[in-house]
């Protein structure tokens, strides 16, 4: 790259910090920072930015943070990117972090439009040339349902055209009753419950957002003491990023992927390739492990939480083995006259549904041997520990501790 328009970089530093940017006061002929340097309060944007993220929510990975700080970094040079990609945080419950997020990212992006409900007329008329950051909080409320995502059909046709340049819509405007041609193309981050439609999540950055464990710990996040900090580093993301448009809009970087999940990742990576080190590889890298899993995603997340809290009653129920037999689980579901799973999709539960609900917790069913030495399929009480402790986690008794091993919990 130009060496008058590539970022400067610590060649030797193992963790990638974006250019420094002087501060008032400071001297702007001042070295890059260097893995020694890059502590919090020092140069170096991108270890900054990937700092202010982790602070206040625990994202599911390095490389969902990874993919977080690019896309935030992006929104700042919307006017030369092809494709404007959404980034989907969703979750299976609620107190995930999702509205936690947005509120780091509506004071990191540029020009946020922050709304937990809109119509596509307002957004029609705040898309411009230089367009806003969207924000939608709450998105479940607008796609959650069949009757509201019928409702509001036409936001997703919005969100869905405003994924790549020069989609306008077209609407009948003005006095003299004239077509007149409203731009779409803008950066959006939908926050909810449950997946988004299909469309836009195939056009999207997807963050699986989790329930924190005990012993998991964020910072509380506070507007009048965090909210200027972030502005300054966003002011600094803008003064690095807006001269580097027209190398941006230059740039065709080589993809992991290919068709729509390349034009929704070149922008990040776009930003990885303008910041140099090894961000350019560790953009790659989240690019292809977070698509692969994407792959066969359930959109299913009412029942899911249920589903958890009523496995953990069946391995009560045989006394908390180490493991049970597929058959014996489904059995036990089944019996419950209370639960949805005699129903569940017209035919009952079957092995394969089962499959599919735990799949969004990483949980699957595995060959196991049982008493007698006879195999047959199964789970092990540990592969639902986390996901237990995570989205129903038992009540303590009175005097009671949970202790943490490894980061998961145990129970005594």
């Amino acid at each position: 790259m130009d060496e008058a328009t590539s970022p400067a970089f610590s060649a030797a530093s193992s963790i990638p910090t974006w250019p420094p940017v002087a501060a008032p006061g400071q001297d702007p002929t001042a070295k890059a920072s260097t893995a020694e340097d890059d502590e919090p309060g020092q140069s170096g944007e991108g270890a900054q930015l990937r700092e202010a993220i982790a602070r206040y929510v625990i994202l599911p990975s390095s490389e969902a943070l990874t993919a977080v700080t690019l896309w935030v970094a992006a929104t700042h040079i919307q006017p030369s990117l092809q494709h404007a990609p959404r980034l989907a945080v969703v979750g299976p419950a609620k107190r995930c972090g999702k509205s936690r997020l947005l509120d780091v990212l509506t004071e990191t992006v540029r020009e946020p439009l922050i709304t937990v409900n809109t119509s596509p007329a307002v957004v029609f008329r705040a898309i411009g040339d230089d367009p806003p950051t969207l924000l939608v909080d709450e998105a479940d409320t607008i796609f959650g349902s069949i009757k509201a995502a019928e409702k509001n059909e036409e936001l997703r046709g919005l969100l869905n055209a405003g994924h790549q340049r020069n989609r306008p819509a077209l609407r009948i405007s003005g006095p003299e009753h004239k077509p007149q041609a409203f731009p779409t193309f803008a950066m959006a981050a939908l926050a909810g419950i449950g997946d988004l439609p299909d469309t836009i999540m195939d056009r999207a950055v997807v963050i699986r957002m989790q329930r924190r464990k005990e012993g998991e710990r964020v910072e509380q996040f506070r507007s009048r003491r965090d909210i200027p900090a972030l502005h300054a580093l966003r002011d600094r993301l803008t003064t690095w990023l807006r001269p580097l448009m027209d190398t941006a809009a230059d740039l065709v970087p080589p993809m992991p992927v290919q068709d729509r999940a390349a034009d929704t990742w070149e922008p990040l990576v776009v930003v990885a390739e303008l910041a140099g080190d090894s961000w350019p590889e560790r953009a790659r890298e989240a690019c292809v492990a977070m698509c692969a899993a994407e792959v066969g995603q359930d959109d299913e997340s009412n029942v899911k939480t249920r589903l958890l809290k009523d496995i953990r009653r069946v391995f009560a129920c045989y006394g908390d083995p180490d493991t049970v037999r597929t058959r014996d689980l489904l059995e036990e579901l089944l019996k419950d006259q209370e639960a949805p799973w005699a129903e569940y999709r017209s035919t009952g539960l079957t092995p394969r549904y089962l499959g599919i609900l735990l799949k969004d917790f990483g949980i699957q069913a595995a060959v196991l041997r049982f008493e007698g030495g006879r195999q047959a399929r199964g789970f092990s009480r540990t592969q639902f520990t986390d996901a237990w402790a995570r989205y129903c986690p038992e009540e303590q008794p009175p005097g009671g501790e949970e202790t943490t091993r490894h980061g998961s919990a145990v129970h005594p």
